[in-house]
């Protein structure tokens, strides 16, 4: 596993270890973390969910009425160092 996907594999055991299971997925050009928070999280719980996806390259939380609240984290894969880095269109 590449170096991004074992950040957010790190990030993943980390969040379930913080009683929030947590689910990766690999995605084109980066790896996601996601999982649900409960109201119940206590408060203290927060600094370390927040340190914990503090770490990934990006993160958020969508909270909505309907589907509850669901924190968000994506680590970004490395970018190919040659070849057609920047794709179709790209000027060198």
């Amino acid at each position: 596993m590449p170096a991004s996907g074992v950040s957010a594999a790190a990030i993943a055991a980390r969040l379930s270890a913080l009683g929030l299971p947590a689910r990766l997925e690999e995605h084109d050009r980066s790896w996601s973390v996601e999982a649900e928070v409960p109201e119940s999280l206590p408060a203290e719980s927060w600094r370390e969910v927040l340190e914990t996806v503090a770490e990934a390259d990006r993160f958020g939380l969508l909270a909505t009425s309907l589907n509850g609240r669901t924190l968000w984290a994506a680590v970004r894969k490395a970018v190919p160092t040659t070849g057609d880095v920047g794709g179709p269109g790209h000027q060198r």
